[in-house]
């Protein structure tokens, strides 16, 4: 696919906060880098390593090479075998190849040297539950606020527990998308979607998300729909158009609602272990180079949204660009979501502190 690499305001927000929390801000693990990344990685010709002693880190992930993601991931192994001069390597697996996002974290935590793509509603199922409201419906009101909410003192602590729970998140600044829903009947409101079953990933935070909604959610991985929108065991499935499109869902669900109910932006994470086994210098060139790829998707994915709009509509599909109106409907449902703060064990007044640390 073909692209101008026009950077559009979501790119231009995100390359002003080039080093992000988590992945860049200032957090120290265990003796570690700083999460800012070492200035080793930019000084000097790094020196090549002996035979057998490259580093490798395995990228996991749900998504083809063809979307967006797959792309950055691709580009990130070129910036860092670039940028450590050839002494580390980032070997990718993508469409599931090493499994799901739990059996890949699971690995992490044993120490292994894998990376997946994961969100705040999978670090609230793996002991840190605040950082599972970046995952809530209808949260952010526009990406702005996403990048503002990774450089807060807010976001910050959720990576420092996180770390301390066996997990480093490598990146913060990579745009998902905005995730939409698509569907083998027809959604004009929000009242559409009772009774329909949803797809969405296997976690608490998602599925309460759409079961708010009216809708049952269906946790599965995203290897599998494309068969149960087939054979009519689910309804529906949720993802931003890069991922409805390159997993090509549209094929067996013909009618698409642009409700954005999640502004997603995703991190990278690994093993804490095995990121503070690296030298500081490694540390640094792995952080760096993550957060280059993270703009570059940005730029990719914001260009690619509109295309794969389009081709989705040249290809049969039916699509509802909600009014204000309508998506209001959507928004009033989903406070329900934050009333049940409890059933996730948050912080008391999570939803007004959040909001408070993106700017809101």
């Amino acid at each position: 696919m073909k692209m101008k690499r026009l950077i559009s305001l979501m790119t231009a927000s995100v390359l002003a906060v080039t080093l992000t929390a988590c992945g860049g801000g200032g957090n120290t693990s265990g003796g570690g880098a700083t999460s800012g990344g070492s200035t080793g990685g930019t000084s000097g010709t790094p020196t090549p390593a002996p035979s057998g002693d490259k580093v490798s880190l395995q990228l996991g992930f749900e998504n083809s090479l063809s979307e967006p993601v797959g792309q950055a991931a691709q580009k990130w192994a070129e910036l860092l075998d670039e940028r450590s001069g050839g002494t580390m390597e980032i070997v990718l697996y993508p469409d599931s190849q090493l499994g799901d996002k739990s059996e890949l974290i699971d690995s992490m935590l044993l120490g292994e040297n894998v990376s997946t793509l994961a969100d705040g509603a999978f670090y609230a199922d793996y002991g840190v539950p605040d950082f599972g409201i970046v995952f809530g419906p209808f949260l952010f009101d526009n990406w702005e606020q996403c990048w503002t909410l990774i450089e807060s003192d807010w976001y910050k602590e959720q990576c420092a527990q996180l770390e301390a729970k066996g997990l480093k998140l490598l990146a913060s600044n990579w745009a998902y998308g905005a995730r939409h829903t698509l569907t083998v009947a027809p959604v004009n409101t929000v009242d559409d979607l009772a009774g329909m079953k949803i797809r969405v990933p296997t976690n608490k935070i998602q599925s309460l998300g759409f079961d708010v909604l009216g809708a049952s959610s269906t946790g599965m991985a995203l290897g599998d729909v494309y068969q149960a929108l087939q054979t009519k065991t689910i309804d529906g499935a949720e993802n931003p158009l890069s991922t409805l499109y390159g997993r090509k869902l549209h094929e067996v669900a013909k009618y698409l609602i642009l409700d954005g109910h999640v502004l997603n932006f995703t991190t990278w994470v690994c093993s804490n272990d095995w990121f503070n086994s690296l030298t500081e210098e490694q540390q640094g060139w792995l952080l760096e180079t993550g957060k280059e790829a993270g703009v570059y998707n940005n730029e990719v994915q914001a260009e690619a949204e509109q295309e794969y709009l389009q081709l989705m509509k040249d290809e049969g599909v039916t699509v509802v660009d909600p009014t204000e109106e309508v998506l209001e409907g959507f928004r009033t449902k989903a406070m329900a979501f934050y009333e049940r703060s409890s059933e996730f064990g948050w912080s008391d007044g999570l939803y007004d502190t959040v909001r408070a640390a993106m700017g809101a």
